[in-house]
C-alpha cells in the first residue's frame, strides 16, 4: 500500500500551494512545454504545461482537482513512460518517500528530455528548527531516517542548482516547518495530519512534546524565545530547489 493512502486523505484541504513558492518552482521549470509532476500527490504547484501526474496512492489521486493533467498510478522507481517523455519532469516534496532514491532519480532523468526540478529540504538545517529541536525531537528522529541529503541527491542527477527557498510568515501550504512564526497550529491535529513527518510519527509519541508547546505558548515563554521570529516575513528552514539540466543520456555521456 502507498504511504499516502493511509496518511494523505486530508492533503487536498491542508496543502494548498502557496502561491510565492509556486512562482519560484514554475521559473526553476525554465519556460518548458511540457512538464511531468512525479510524486504529485493532489497535485500542488502543477503548471499549466503539465501533461501527466505519476502518483502511486490512489486516495491522492482521488483528491486531485477537475480539470487538473491526467494521473498515471505508478511509483517513481518504474514509471512506465517512454525515454524523453517530457520537456520537464518535476518531483516536489516526495524522494524522502521513494523505497529506492537512485532507481527513482534514474527515471526522472530517462523521462526529462531537457530538465529535472526537485523541491526537498537540507536535514542538517531543518534539524535545528524549534519544533523539532525543542519539542518534537522524536520526529526529527524519524525524519533522519528518510532525509535525503542535499549534496548527494544533487551528484545523482549529475550536479544541480541549488537554490534556496524562504518559507512565508503566512504560507498557505502546511507542510512540516510552513508554522514557523504561527506555533499555534502545531495544536491542531488537522493542520498536524497534513504533515507526514508528524503523521508517521505517531500522536502518541509527539503528545508529550505537544503539551510541552502549548504550556510555553500559554505562559508566553514560546514567544520570549522567539521574540526574534515575530517581526520576520520570511525565514530559510531548509527548503531547497534542485535543478538540474540534462537527460540520462547526456550525464553518461
Amino acid at each position: 500500500m502507498a504511504t499516502y493512502d493511509s496518511i494523505g486523505a486530508t492533503y487536498g484541504s491542508t496543502r494548498r500551494p502557496d502561491p510565492r513558492i509556486a512562482t519560484r518552482i514554475h521559473q526553476a521549470l525554465g519556460g518548458a512545454a511540457s512538464v511531468i509532476n512525479v510524486g504529485a500527490g493532489t497535485g500542488s504547484y502543477e503548471p499549466p504545461e503539465t501533461v501527466l501526474a505519476v502518483e502511486p496512492s490512489s486516495v491522492m489521486i482521488a483528491q486531485r482537482p477537475a480539470g487538473s493533467a491526467p494521473a498515471l498510478q505508478a511509483y517513481a522507481e518504474s514509471i512506465p513512460l517512454a525515454d524523453d517523455a517530457a520537456d520537464a519532469v518535476m518531483a516536489l516534496l516526495t524522494v524522502h518517500h521513494w523505497n529506492d532514491l537512485e532507481a527513482g532519480i534514474g527515471e526522472l532523468l530517462r523521462i526529462a528530455r531537457h530538465r529535472v526540478v526537485i523541491l526537498t529540504w537540507d536535514p542538517t538545517f531543518t534539524r535545528t528548527f524549534w519544533l523539532l529541536d525543542e519539542y518534537l525531537p522524536e520526529a526529527a528522529e524519524f525524519d533522519d531516517t528518510r532525509a535525503v541529503a542535499v549534496d548527494h541527491l544533487a551528484a545523482l542527477l549529475g550536479g544541480a542548482r541549488i537554490e534556496t527557498v524562504p518559507v512565508p510568515h503566512d504560507c498557505t501550504d502546511g507542510f512540516g516547518a510552513a508554522f514557523w512564526r504561527r506555533p499555534e497550529a502545531y495544536l491542531d491535529p488537522g493542520v498536524r495530519a497534513g504533515m507526514s513527518m508528524l503523521a508517521q510519527t505517531g500522536e502518541e509519541v509527539i503528545r508529550p512534546g505537544l503539551a510541552r508547546l502549548a504550556d510555553d505558548l500559554s505562559s508566553g515563554l514560546w514567544h520570549e524565545r522567539h521574540a526574534d521570529l515575530l517581526d520576520r516575513e520570511t525565514l530559510d528552514v531548509g527548503y531547497r530547489l534542485l535543478v538540474a539540466d540534462g537527460s540520462r543520456r547526456d550525464i553518461q555521456t
